[in-house]
């Protein structure tokens, strides 16, 4: 894809994905939280039994690194479809924490 994404235009992605299927109903924060959750934990799993070295090379499997990006899209899909449920500006949301974690945790 050569056109440029933002947050944004996924979130309508994944809106109308979800409307044209009248899945809007479903898509409550407890039950995106829950998927997301599940989705989480599937990427876990792809890496419960690797050692840490084994781990940092998870991307050169081309099969591995299939099931790992998939995963990644499932867990982000499902928390932008919860931020936009819920009204959270992403990313905005992430600079704030950022904010906050330089100021608890002050270079030493």
């Amino acid at each position: 894809m050569t056109e440029h994404l933002d947050v944004a235009k996924l979130q309508r992605r994944l809106a109308e994905f979800a409307a044209a299927r009248n899945w809007q109903p479903y898509h409550t924060p407890k039950n995106l939280v829950s998927a997301l959750s599940v989705e989480a934990s599937e990427l876990a799993e792809i890496f419960q039994w690797l050692t840490p070295e084994e781990s940092a090379r998870v991307m050169d499997d081309p099969d591995t690194a299939h099931r790992v990006r998939d995963e990644v899209a499932d867990v982000l899909a499902y928390l932008l479809q919860l931020c936009e449920v819920l009204g959270i500006d992403p990313l905005t949301a992430l600079d704030a924490k950022i904010d906050r974690n330089e100021s608890r945790f002050p270079r030493s």
